[in-house]
């Protein structure tokens, strides 16, 4: 596999500058993201989109059911499986069962408890509050 990028002639290649995801329930999201670290002001709670900027200048974008269905009027939540998935590492293997147990303590559904896994990292996931897959992962010492 290449590292090469490619662009059309002229033109400077697009920049991943924010990951979106689409919540039923902003503040419920909110509330999960920040035990995760993120800073999203309280207000954003009521709001239709919110963002958080994270290290390295990429965004983390929010949107509510209804900005989905006013860019696309026939948007529907997708069924089945995991629609996006994010990973958070944490300060070493510990550090992955710690956050796993205060997530799910807290409510959140843990979806796969921590385990340590083949390609040598300590690995736990939590759903979001809209079924959004959040990994946890640290390298194994």
């Amino acid at each position: 596999m290449s590292n090469e990028t490619h662009s059309l002639p002229g033109t400077t290649a697009p920049r991943l500058a924010a990951i979106g995801i689409v919540v039923a329930d902003m503040a419920a999201s909110l509330a999960f993201y920040r035990r995760l670290g993120l800073a999203v002001p309280a207000e954003a709670d009521t709001a239709p989109h919110a963002e958080a900027t994270l290290p390295g200048g990429l965004r983390l974008m929010w949107d509510t059911h209804d900005v989905a269905r006013s860019i696309d009027p026939g948007w529907t939540p997708p069924s089945g499986g995991t629609p996006t998935g994010l990973a958070f590492e944490c300060a070493g293997p510990e550090g992955v069962d710690k956050v796993y147990a205060e997530l799910t303590a807290a409510g959140y559904a843990g979806d796969k408890a921590p385990w340590d896994a083949p390609w040598g990292q300590r690995y736990a996931v939590v759903l979001d509050p809209d079924g959004h897959g959040v990994d946890l992962f640290a390298a194994l010492r």
